[in-house]
């Protein structure tokens, strides 16, 4: 890890701006920013924001969504918390707190304002970004973003051809609560997880 990256991930440790100067209602809770930079990894997960349970553990994807993120991509813990190997940057570091229905809230905007572009500039070397869910997609896939999420998924192939110097891969989120979606678009196991599998294993080898 280069300096710019240690000093970034040093401060990011320390940020309360969702607490001490935020956009709209404060965080809920004491901050815990859960993320891993790296200088060395080629394959970023770019996800939307730690749930309950990461925000306790520390650990990102130390859920069930993570294990279907890790079969997805045909890999195991071992080499999925390899920060040489892989980084994992969500849009919203700190688990943003429940909404009246119990599901999680948005990915906190003050990260994307004060950290995302910092921190990608820092990592020149990625070549493979897993784009997971719409948040992470509008930030990082520009005009190669489609107008469902659905249908930038679909289009996961084209998209990851189009773009170079990282070239992005899009992907729903791994949460349970889209199985039923995978059930509606059964394409996506048949032919987009294969490409996902073969494109990871080719960024390790």
């Amino acid at each position: 890890m280069n300096e710019t990256l240690v000093a970034l991930e040093q401060a990011i440790a320390l940020c309360r701006m969702c607490v001490d100067t935020p956009d709209k209602a404060p965080l809920p809770h004491e901050p815990r920013p859960v993320l891993h930079l790296s200088g060395t990894a080629k394959i970023c997960i770019a996800g939307q924001a730690p749930g309950r349970r990461v925000h306790l553990s520390g650990l990102p994807f130390d859920d069930p969504s993570g294990d279907r993120l890790r079969d997805w991509m045909g890999i195991g813990r071992d080499i999925f918390y390899d920060k040489t190997r892989i980084a994992i940057v969500p849009m919203g570091f700190c688990f943003p707190g429940n909404d009246d229905k119990g599901g999680d809230l948005p990915p906190r905007k003050e990260c994307l304002r004060h950290w995302h572009d910092r921190i990608f500039a820092a990592m020149p070397q990625l070549e493979l970004i897993l784009v997971i869910g719409q948040y992470a997609q509008k930030y990082h896939l520009g005009k190669l973003r489609q107008s469902t999420l659905t249908q930038t998924v679909s289009n996961a192939e084209s998209i990851y051809k189009a773009s170079s110097c990282p070239r992005y891969f899009p992907l729903p989120h791994p949460s349970w609560r889209n199985t039923a979606w995978m059930k509606t678009n059964p394409w996506f196991a048949e032919k987009i997880l294969p490409l996902l599998r073969q494109e990871v294993a080719r960024k390790l080898d």
